[in-house]
């Protein structure tokens, strides 16, 4: 079995394009005994594994790659693979798409425990990862990858390099910033349209003729496979899934209306909650919460997007210039920052931010008597004082 492994893992290496390392890359402490790199599929996560490999054999490390959806895999015992890898001087094993396979937290729990390995693996939701019944969450590290940021759409396409900045850098210096990406003699408006379209999943780059078509697929994957291997839907219900996300792309984010969305899906407002909570684990939909405490906190979100404008043009017939830049706007922020929805603006960052999002002609009546406030205008290069383009919230990973 062993050798079989070594051999789908050589010829799995000439497949992949690994040059480009993502932004998380260089945030990993790969001295860490088990590692885990969840994230939506297509952002990346293989490659990221194929890109240790290589700096492992790099170094002479015994390192073995496997993906538990092998179909040869099916009924095979992983610890025995592991043990028989440890014995042949194993130092390394990376575990792609762990969430294929059944009752995979006892194993990974098992394997930290018995063997004197590194383990670095992927799957596609933290949630299922670190609620396992298996106590997991003191043993491994969770990183998470988000897809493409503008910032390194930009640098693949144009293979270049530029600086990403922290929110705080970003709203003290954002004319500073505009005016040293003006330098780079790129057109960053149709830059960050095309990229609004076609930019966050890095397969684009190799399947750009076919791109929405394989971004379905992926969906679909994700539904179809992932949600239900993980036991959190039944293979006969997820055609609700994909009825609700069409009925979200049908709904503008400011106006949800629970009773609505479950009678236009067909699905009781019990069932939805969980719906809507399985959709967001598998990073298709975003969720943002109003910023408040004790008992509401737990109720139902208060605004819900896509995941990412790639999903709104992919799955949506139309979608409102609106409902973009707030998708977009609360994608780049979220997982990196504190993002609530603010009772005064559009969004509140960490308790300290109020951002309220529009085009170019945008002003501040709204939030004009708020501290720290900023309008987020669309189609503007650079803003002034407190008037920042959209399209710099791209540059923030």
């Amino acid at each position: 079995m062993l050798a079989k492994l070594k051999k789908y893992q050589q010829r799995l290496e000439k497949s992949q394009n690994i040059e480009y390392k993502r932004y998380l890359y260089k945030k990993i402490d790969f001295s860490d005994k088990m590692i885990a790199i969840f994230g939506a599929r297509g952002v990346g996560k293989t490659t990221l594994l194929f890109q240790y490999l290589k700096e492992l054999q790099f170094a002479n490390k015994e390192a073995l790659y496997i993906s538990l959806d092998y179909p040869f895999l099916s009924g095979v015992d992983l610890i025995e693979i592991i043990a028989e890898f440890v014995e042949s001087g194993g130092e390394y094993i990376l575990l792609d798409e762990i969430h294929r396979y059944e009752n995979f937290s006892a194993y990974l729990k098992s394997i930290y425990d018995l063997f004197d390995i590194k383990v670095l693996f992927t799957g596609s939701s933290a949630t299922s990862i670190l609620n396992a019944k298996s106590d997991l969450s003191r043993r491994v590290t969770l990183y998470h990858l988000k897809g493409f940021s503008f910032r390194e759409y930009l640098e693949v396409k144009f293979n270049s390099s530029f600086e990403f900045y922290s929110i705080e850098k970003l709203t003290a210096d954002h004319m500073e910033i505009a005016n040293k990406l003006k330098t780079q003699n790129i057109d960053i408006l149709i830059e960050f349209k095309a990229y609004q379209k076609t930019g966050y999943y890095p397969f684009y780059f190799d399947k750009k003729s076919s791109y929405y078509q394989n971004l379905l697929n992926t969906i679909n994957l994700t539904i179809d496979i992932d949600l239900t291997s993980l036991g959190l839907i039944e293979q006969k219900y997820t055609y609700k899934l994909k009825r609700l996300l069409e009925v979200v792309c049908e709904s503008k984010p400011f106006e949800v209306n629970y009773t609505k969305i479950a009678a236009a899906a067909e699905i009781s407002r019990v069932k939805l909650y969980d719906y809507i909570k399985y959709l967001s684990d598998g990073e298709m939909l975003l969720l943002i919460d109003e910023n408040v405490k004790g008992v509401k906190k737990i109720s139902k979100p208060a605004k819900i997007y896509l995941n990412n404008t790639n999903l709104l043009f992919a799955y949506c017939e139309s979608a409102e210039d609106g409902t973009i830049r707030e998708t977009f706007f609360a994608n780049a922020l979220s997982g990196i920052y504190q993002l609530n929805i603010a009772s005064a603006g559009d969004f509140l960052v960490d308790n300290k931010y109020l951002f309220e999002i529009g085009g170019k002609g945008k002003k501040f009546d709204q939030i004009k008597n708020i501290e720290k406030s900023f309008v987020v205008a669309d189609n503007i290069l650079k803003g002034s004082n407190n008037k920042i383009p959209l399209y710099l919230f791209g540059f923030l990973y």
